[in-house]
């Protein structure tokens, strides 16, 4: 049995979940927007409070490290590190992507067996962060950054029934119309539902290096430059 503590801030939601052997045992969230350095401590500090109260033991921290935003991540990982490195317990790295299809699988009942998963995280505009899963999650596309026009995705549409879920699925419903494409809507990342890829990567040892892990971006960060005139 592994306790472990559950943080994700990939996207505009600030999540904490504390998890033990297939249980959600304490959670906090919230959904307002870019709040994460704001309550991602004090949401950690909670859920530490309340292992504290009940002598439960931390075995491992697990974290999102992306795709996703580029502040959130950073946030995320940072403390997450912190946190591994003060208790000595492993860090776990999440994929978003994988999290997303986890979080749909459980949601939806799909029995087709040519049924693909295709998690997107809105990336501006219409470019998006996706990949593509069987539902072994096994990669029949790997994370990337993708433009999204009316032609993509036509290969595997024509033999496979594709999901598509996250935010980044939500603004290009309308793009892609094809009666293989099935949208499912308002598929967020939340730490609680961490916990099947969590303590799998538990149960197989599958750890980040706690000093020199970093987000997966998946392209180069960019800066907005300002408009506004300064004088």
């Amino acid at each position: 049995m592994a306790n472990i503590l559950n943080i994700e801030t990939s996207t505009s939601v600030c999540s904490v979940a504390l998890t033990s052997n297939g249980e959600v045992l304490e959670h906090r969230e919230n959904y307002e927007g870019q709040t994460h350095a704001t309550l991602l401590s004090a949401y950690i500090q909670d859920i530490m409070r309340y292992a504290t109260s009940r002598d439960i033991k931390l075995d491992a921290i697990a974290v999102s490290i992306g795709p996703g935003s580029y502040t959130g991540l950073r946030i995320g990982l940072s403390e997450a590190k912190g946190l591994a490195f003060g208790l000595d317990i492993p860090l776990i790295g999440v994929n978003t992507l994988k999290l997303l299809t986890v979080t749909t699988m459980f949601a939806h009942f799909f029995d087709d067996e040519s049924t693909l998963f295709v998690p997107m995280i809105d990336a501006r505009r219409m470019e998006v962060y996706t990949a593509v899963y069987n539902n072994a999650l096994q990669e029949t596309l790997a994370p990337q950054p993708m433009i999204i026009d009316e032609n993509s995705f036509a290969d595997l549409l024509r033999d496979h029934h594709l999901v598509f879920c996250g935010n980044g699925a939500d603004k290009v419903k309308s793009v892609i119309n094809h009666p293989n494409a099935e949208f499912i809507e308002g598929v967020k990342p939340v730490a609680l539902s961490m916990m099947a890829l969590s303590e799998k990567a538990f149960r197989e040892g599958d750890f980040i290096d706690v000093a020199y892990s970093t987000p997966l971006y998946l392209k180069e960060f960019q800066v907005t430059k300002s408009k506004k005139k300064l004088f």
